[in-house]
């Protein structure tokens, strides 16, 4: 008998380490996996406005918190944090899973510039000309950099932030220390948050209406574009093509090596800052004629399009097969089916003010309208896969240790 007690023992041990084992593998699945943050505008350093999150199918808010005055900026989101600049000159930290806030910094200026994330650091730009770089978790100052003129949105990347100017410059810094490496002198305000893509930063320039190619590592300009008018919006790389928005009407497709135009598409008003995010073959992008629209990446030729009742200023978000996208005076975001352009929810803020973006991270959409932080998230978003697995692994491993310890506390004299 206690022969075939010790081999059900070490069936049962051999379950438990098996299980083990399947666990750690599925702990590791998930943890490669997740999070899904949204680090910096635009989601990557190529700025597509796409990421791979589930993303919610309600308009369900997880929760609410308030910051001064308002904001014109989208937020990023990393490490559980999301990181928000105002008007009231003040940069914010919030708690991403309940709206907690954190920490805040006043800088001198107003802040219109969208932040940047990346190894444990944050990184800002404000109309006080400095850009700035703290401590993600306490809000300690790390460095800033004294510019000319205002401080635009950074975008941090293989060690170095690159980071556009009032004063008409593109820079780039180490990301650690804040010393200069180079900066190029363009024709007019470098407005955009930097794309950074095949050792390459493309940037839209103001005044001279320039779309700019310049080497990731010198500084050295390798092609120029000039569009028919001031090219606010943020350049989106994908597939060696360059999405670039214009206050022409017309959204731009441009070679990413050479910056010959591929094709380009004309709405019926300025684009201006609203940026393009591209996924699933298309570009998602709005208008101030109210309208979102879809457009084959390959040949520009529109697929859908939905008109809401406000100019799109702020730049969407795509996830999970769904577009966010936010309407200015309106202030509303709405949810549409990527695909076909179908509404699937909105949410009234109830503010004029709506000037930034969503955006998708975790299973979560965040946006900022006047001086209010929202936070929706529902239950419907997928769980990742294995999750049913990895339950079914942490249950029989529990399994196998109460069997043990059965074994272990019977009594010598029963009989099996």
């Amino acid at each position: 008998m206690k022969a075939k007690a010790t081999s059900l023992t070490t069936l049962l041990v051999s379950v438990l380490i098996l299980s083990a084992l399947a666990g750690v593998q599925f702990i590791g699945k998930v943890a490669a996996d997740y999070p899904y943050d949204w680090p910096m505008f635009g989601h990557n350093p190529q700025h597509t406005g796409y990421t791979e999150s589930p993303a919610p199918n309600t308009n369900q808010t997880l929760w609410t918190a308030k910051i001064g005055v308002g904001a014109g900026t989208h937020p990023i989101v990393a490490d559980g944090k999301l990181f928000i600049g105002a008007w009231d000159r003040k940069f914010y930290c919030f708690d991403a899973a309940d709206g907690n806030q954190l920490w805040n910094y006043t800088t001198d200026g107003m802040v219109y510039a969208n932040s940047a994330y990346a190894d444990g650091r944050v990184y800002l730009g404000s109309t006080d000309n400095n850009l700035y770089c703290w401590n993600a978790t306490t809000g300690a100052l790390i460095w800033n950099y004294t510019m000319t003129d205002w401080a635009g949105a950074p975008t941090v990347v293989d060690g170095r932030v690159y980071c556009g100017s009032d004063n008409y410059n593109t820079y780039c810094f180490d990301a650690v220390t804040g010393a200069l490496i180079w900066n190029y002198t363009t024709g007019g305000m470098v407005v955009s948050a930097p794309a950074v893509a095949y050792d390459r930063v493309y940037v839209g320039c103001v005044e001279d209406h320039n779309i700019y190619c310049f080497d990731a590592a010198t500084g050295a300009k390798i092609w120029n574009y000039t569009t028919d008018g001031e090219a606010w919006s943020t350049p989106a790389v994908a597939d060696g093509r360059v999405y670039v928005g214009s206050d022409d009407n017309k959204t731009y497709c441009l070679d990413a090596d050479t910056g010959e135009k591929i094709w380009n598409y004309t709405t019926s008003a300025k684009i201006n800052l609203c940026s393009p995010a591209v996924a699933y073959g298309k570009v998602y992008i709005g208008s101030y004629d109210d309208t979102v629209y879809c457009l084959d990446a390959d040949t520009g030729e529109k697929i859908w399009n939905y008109t809401t009742s406000a100019d799109i200023y702020g730049s969407p978000a795509v996830a999970d097969g769904k577009v966010y996208a936010t309407s200015l005076t309106e202030g509303n975001v709405y949810c549409l089916d990527a695909a076909t352009g179908a509404y699937i929810w909105s949410y009234e803020t109830g503010s004029t003010m709506l000037y930034g973006g969503a955006v998708v991270a975790n299973g979560v959409v965040y946006l900022v309208s006047g001086s209010t932080v929202y936070a929706f998230s529902d239950l419907d978003a997928p769980i990742p896969e294995g999750l049913s697995v990895g339950v079914m692994l942490l249950l029989s491993t529990v399994a196998a240790i109460v069997g043990i310890r059965i074994l272990h506390k019977r009594p010598k004299w029963k009989r099996w």
